[in-house]
This record gives C-alpha cells, sequence and structure tokens, in this order.
C-alpha cells in the first residue's frame, strides 16, 4: 500500500493545573493511502476529535508525527480541510460568498474568473444552485453543512477531514448527504478521514473502520476492512452478504469497552502505603528458571536495583517447572515470576481446561535466544531444515521422532510447531511431540529418549558443546525479535499494589539496560552460573551471549549479537500484535479456542500502560512498535485480519471462535 498520510507512532498528552497529566492518545500508527475513506469510531473521550486536529494540524502531537506526501503536518494548511459538525458559516455571507471566502485565499494569485468558476463549480456539486444567494439562517441544516463541505472541496485539498459532519442532522438529510458525499469522493478521489459515532454511517462510507479503545492512553484496537466495492449505494450496502457480520463486529467492539470501563470502576482500592518508600509492599517473593534470559531478575538483586526502587526484601525462587511457576502465581504463592511470553495470555484463556485467572504482563524480560536443536542422527541422515527431515520422515515411516518442548504454551513450542508446518509436517500427526523441562532437556536428548526439541539457553549450546546434537535454526532465523520471557503478575495483585507493580517494572526495566551493555556481560556471566541460580558451567552459557555461537553443523561460530536481547531494539515494550500472533498460534493448534472478544482479552493482559509509566519515569521511550510480524516463510502476520491468517495456514486443527469469559 502506498502511504498517501502516515500518522507515526503519536502520543498527546495534556498537562492539568495541578501540575499533573492527561494522555489522550497513545502510540497512534496509522498509515492511509490516497483516494482511501478512513472513519475513526469509538466512545466519547476516546481522542477521535484530537487525532482528527493533529491531522489537520490544529492541535500538535505530544510524541511522534504525522505526514502528508511524506512532508511533516506542523500547521493547518489548505492542502487539508475540515468540515466541523457546527457548519463554521459566516453568517452575513451567502452561500456563494461562504464558499468564495475560502477559493479567494487559496487561490488569490489566480484569475477572478477562474476562482468564480470553482466556486460556481462546487455550489453545483453539492446541488445548492437555487439557494446560492441566501444566507445561512435561511437554510436548513443539511443545505448548511452541503455548504460547508463544498466550501472544504473548492480548495481542491489534498485530504478532507470530516469531524461527525452529519451527527446533528435528520436521519432523511444525513442519508441523503452521505450519498452525495459518497459520489463526491468517488468521481474525484478525494482521501477521507471522518470521525463518527454512528455505525452505519460508518460502514456506509468507509474502506476501512479505524476502532479507538477507551481514554486515557487511547489507542487503535482494531481496524477493519469494508470488502464492498465501489461506487455504493445504500441498499446494496446493507444487502451484502458482509454488512451484519461487519455491523456486528464494530458493535462488539464498543460493547467491549463499554464493560472494559464498567469493570475499572469497580478495580480493587489499593492498600494504604506502609513503607518509607511510598510502597504498598515492598517483601516479594519473584519465581525464575534456570535460564540465561532470568539474568535481569538475578541481575537486579544481585545489582541493587530492586533496592534502589524500594522492594527492600525480593527472594528470588528457583522453580523446577513452568508448570510450578503458573501454579505459584495462580495461587498467591509468588507475587511476580519470569513467565514464558504466551503464558500470561494462556492462563487468561483458561489453556489446558484450566480455570481462567487473569495474568498480566508489563514488561517483556527478553527476546530470542531459543533454538531448534536435533540429534546428530538426524544430522548423519542429512536434516539441516524442515524439508529434510520432512524428507526423513517419508523415508522412515515407522519410526515415530519424538521432540521436546518446555510447555504446551511456551513461544517454544508455538515456533517449533510453526517451524514443522512451514516444511509441511504436521506437529500432531507426523511427530510426537512431549512436555519436558527445560532442565532435562540436553540430557534426554543424549540418552535417546527425544530425537530434538526446541528450548531456550543454555540448554542447546550444552548439546552442541557435548556432541550429541546441532542448532537446527535459532529464533533470529525463524523470527527475528521474538518475545522469549516477560513478567507476570496476577492482574489483581497489580490492582491491590499498584506502586510497587511500578517500582518492580522500573526496577527490572534498568536491570535489562544493564544487561544488554555488553561491557557488563562477563560480571553478568559469573553472577547467573552460581549454583544458587543457573548452577551451570558458564562455558555452556557464553556462546551467543558473550562469545560467537557454534551450532555443531560444521559451519564456523557466528557473531549472533542479538541472540540474548534484554533491552535494545524495544525488547522491553508488551506488543500487543505479538500477543494477538500468539493467540492465533494458540487458536491454530486448539490449545484454546480463538476468542471473539480477542481486543478484551489482550487490553487485560498487555498493559503498556504500567510499562509506560515506568519508561516515562525513566526517561526512556515509553513506545514500541506495531509493524507486521515477518516470520522465515515469509508470510506476514496482518494484525487487522487475524482470523482471515488463520484460515490463510495450510496445516491446523479446526479452529474454533468463541466468546472467553474472563
Amino acid at each position: 500500500m502506498v502511504t498517501f498520510v502516515e500518522v507515526d507512532h503519536v502520543d498527546r498528552v495534556f498537562y492539568l493545573p495541578n501540575g499533573g497529566k492527561y494522555i489522550a492518545l497513545k502510540n497512534i500508527e496509522l498509515k492511509i493511502k490516497e483516494g482511501e475513506f478512513v472513519s475513526l469510531i469509538g466512545h466519547s473521550g476516546c481522542g477521535k476529535s484530537t487525532l482528527l486536529n493533529i491531522i489537520a494540524g490544529l492541535d500538535q502531537a505530544s510524541v511522534g508525527g504525522v505526514t502528508l506526501e511524506g512532508r511533516e503536518i506542523k500547521e493547518p494548511s489548505p492542502d487539508r480541510m475540515v468540515v466541523f459538525q457546527n457548519y463554521s458559516l459566516l453568517p452575513w455571507l451567502t452561500v456563494r460568498e461562504n464558499i468564495a471566502l475560502a477559493v479567494d485565499e487559496v487561490y488569490k494569485n489566480e484569475p477572478k474568473g477562474q476562482r468564480r468558476g470553482i466556486v460556481e463549480e462546487h455550489i453545483d456539486m453539492v446541488g445548492l444552485r437555487l439557494a446560492a444567494n441566501k444566507r445561512p439562517h435561511e437554510l436548513s441544516g443539511g443545505m448548511k453543512q452541503r455548504v460547508a463541505i463544498a466550501r472544504a472541496l473548492a480548495t481542491r485539498p489534498k485530504l478532507l477531514l470530516l469531524d461527525e459532519p452529519f451527527g446533528a442532522l435528520d436521519a432523511l438529510t444525513r442519508g441523503s448527504l452521505q450519498a452525495q458525499l459518497m459520489k463526491i469522493c468517488n468521481e474525484h478521489n478525494v482521501t477521507c478521514v471522518m470521525v463518527t459515532h454512528d455505525v452505519d454511517e460508518a460502514l456506509l462510507l468507509s474502506d476501512r473502520v479505524v476502532m479507538l479503545t477507551n481514554g486515557p492512553e487511547a489507542h487503535i484496537g482494531q481496524i477493519l476492512e469494508v470488502p464492498i466495492s465501489r461506487p455504493r449505494e445504500r441498499l446494496e450496502v446493507v444487502k451484502h452478504p458482509s454488512y451484519y457480520n461487519l455491523r456486528n463486529e464494530i458493535i462488539y467492539f464498543l460493547n467491549q469497552q463499554k464493560q472494559a470501563k464498567k469493570r475499572k470502576a469497580q478495580q480493587i482500592p489499593a492498600p494504604l502505603v506502609t513503607s518509607r518508600s511510598g510502597l504498598e509492599k515492598v517483601n516479594l517473593d519473584i519465581g525464575f528458571m534456570p535460564l540465561t534470559d532470568a539474568a535481569p531478575l538475578i541481575v537486579a538483586k544481585e545489582m541493587g536495583f530492586f533496592a534502589k526502587y524500594g522492594l527492600e526484601n525480593i527472594t528470588l525462587t528457583r522453580a523446577g517447572s513452568w508448570n510450578e511457576i503458573a501454579k505459584g502465581v495462580a495461587t498467591g504463592k509468588l507475587d511476580a515470576a519470569q513467565m514464558l511470553a504466551g503464558m500470561p495470555l494462556a492462563m487468561t484463556l483458561g489453556a489446558g481446561g484450566k480455570t481462567p485467572i487473569c495474568i498480566v504482563n508489563a514488561l517483556n524480560l527478553s527476546r530470542n535466544a531459543n533454538a531448534i536443536t536435533l540429534s546428530k542422527k538426524l544430522y548423519n541422515q542429512g536434516v539441516r531444515n524442515p524439508a529434510d527431515l520432512k524428507a526423513v520422515i517419508n523415508e522412515y515411516p515407522d519410526q515415530v521422532l519424538t521432540l521436546g518442548v518446555s510447555h504446551p504454551t511456551s513461544m517454544q513450542n508455538l515456533i517449533l510447531r510453526y517451524w514443522l508446518a512451514a516444511g509441511g509436517i504436521n506437529p500432531d500427526q507426523d511427530i510426537s511431540l512431549s512436555v519436558i523441562p527445560p532442565m532435562e532437556m540436553a540430557s534426554q536428548l543424549k540418552a535417546g529418549n527425544i530425537d530434538g526439541y526446541c528450548a531456550g539457553e543454555p540448554w542447546n549450546y550444552m548439546a552442541v558443546h557435548e556432541g550429541f546434537g546441532f542448532v537446527a535454526a535459532t529464533a533470529l532465523e525463524i523470527w527475528s525479535g521474538q518475545p522469549k520471557k516477560v513478567l507476570g503478575v496476577r492482574e489483581d495483585w497489580a490492582q491491590k499494589y499498584p506502586e510497587t507493580y511500578l517500582a518492580l517494572v522500573k526496577a527490572l526495566l534498568e536491570a535489562c539496560q544493564y544487561c544488554d551493555e555488553f561491557r557488563n556481560r562477563e560480571e553478568i556471566l559469573e553472577i547467573i552460573c552460581r549454583p544458587e541460580y543457573l548452577d551451570v558451567n558458564p562455558v555452556y552459557v557464553r556462546p551467543g551471549f558473550i562469545d560467537p555461537y557454534n551450532r555443531g553443523d560444521g559451519t564456523e561460530p557466528q557473531e549472533l549479537t542479538g541472540y540474548n536481547q534484554f533491552y535494545l531494539n524495544k525488547t522491553n515494550y508488551p506488543n500487543r500484535t505479538e500477543i494477538l500472533w500468539m493467540v492465533t498460534q494458540l487458536a491454530r493448534w486448539d490449545l484454546v479456542p480463538f476468542p471473539k472478544n480477542w481486543v478484551e482479552v489482550i487490553e487485560r493482559v498487555c498493559r503498556a500502560d504500567v510499562f509506560g509509566a515506568a519508561a516515562r519515569d525513566l526517561g526512556l521511550l515509553d513506545i514500541g512498535w506495531d509493524d507486521p510480524i515477518h516470520l522465515f516463510d515469509g508470510k506476514v502476520f496482518n494484525s487487522s485480519e487475524p482470523i482471515e491468517y488463520l484460515k490463510s495456514l495450510e496445516i491446523k486443527r479446526n479452529i474454533r471462535i468463541e466468546e472467553v469469559l474472563i
């Protein structure tokens, strides 16, 4: 899509008289192509008009910006004309004179006759020839709005901006004017952005409907494509087979936002602050698994980052399995934990038939550092990639290969399944998958009980170093930047201890930054390998953490700079697009139904607001990215159409779509 208008990670912050601030818009990213009609819809207070004013140049973004044909918008200009709900006509001028006022200003260097011709053309365009000499008080509401539209179009803008232009009109007049606007936009290829509360109006006029979440920190919750060809007639639109499904989807989104607002009003009040540091709770028990990417937790404790933010007594509890981690947080035994990227989502959705419990994530602790390790036997059989593995499976149909994953809802399971399916291997039919704690992976492979696994470090390199495995693919090759571990806490815990939660995120964010300073890596290596933490020989941790990475496949060791990523490249931002991709993969393999209310689910799990508050307190960039996700097989994940994406995947189970009660 050729970008005509680009809204680039826009925030709008209003500073309050009491010294506080209100974040109206957060991380708005939108690309509009020439000739497209885009509607903004959402509940009152979600920042629709604020966003429109920023695009118009009537207001300025606090962060980010807007470009039109590659040029930044900094102030109002005739190439962007706004039609307001209240008409904004000068009462002492006629229809012709109101339109001429704009034309004469924009085209003041053009001959008078040419300017007059433009005015007359646009009077006819909106059907006001018989009223050309009337003043506003002699016109109906619909006629006044037609004058406003004619005045805006007469300057021949590149972009027409409409702020609820038909909201004050009766139904008959509104319908007539909508039809005229459709005709004008089609004939003249006008690019439009319109704010509306009217679902039917949005569907009638739009190519895409952009749905905004509730404020504060409103952001784009969903973008709906309207696959109805142009030119459009109202009756044809209503009779279109997709119309009512599209309408219901918008209404469903708006209802979910209404429920979210009610739920927020009923949140658990925070207890009285009892500590000198201003925190509700300072003694925390945090769970972790003995993996390289537990480094931020360990560093935060050992280097004093927890203490710096008032968390006086932190106990790091080493777990033996991910199920132990999940149970500890669910029961309240653990205040927080290092979790697999998909675990908060899976626990919230009740994966595995368990009772749903809302777990939230405000911080990604690490990215990458996953790998697929296979046995040397498979290497000797010529396996280097999924296609080679498929050939071995076909050649030896009686030999059932078993591959290990650390948890059904782990990124390792999702990535391994994706890698296999891309090679034509059905992970539920062609092989056997076994859940094994990561610390046991290498020993199970060495004993011949499994033929490979997908795990985090240091368990991949251990197999390489000991000579019984090789790395067939790293995270950098499958999906560079994939989320790996996150900080998980119960939603009710986060509500009960908001200042403690914020301090915890700040401490770990600073620890993540420390971990990605390469000069600190030798010191970190010594700390994390201690018996109370990873309890492992540092030789297994060094590759990919400090030293070049040896894959054990006969190739030269590789400098994998971003393999263990803790802070750089917006590592820590909890990204909604990534979480939605994980939802599609969990549903793809029928680990959970695809939630019809997926926007609500992701809003509950992904606490970008808490991350933003922590980052701003530290003077760090508090936004991430929402670009499409590109995986190694060339498929692109479009977050606007997750169900269509699911349907496009060739190897999958039957997809269930259900509303999930959380």
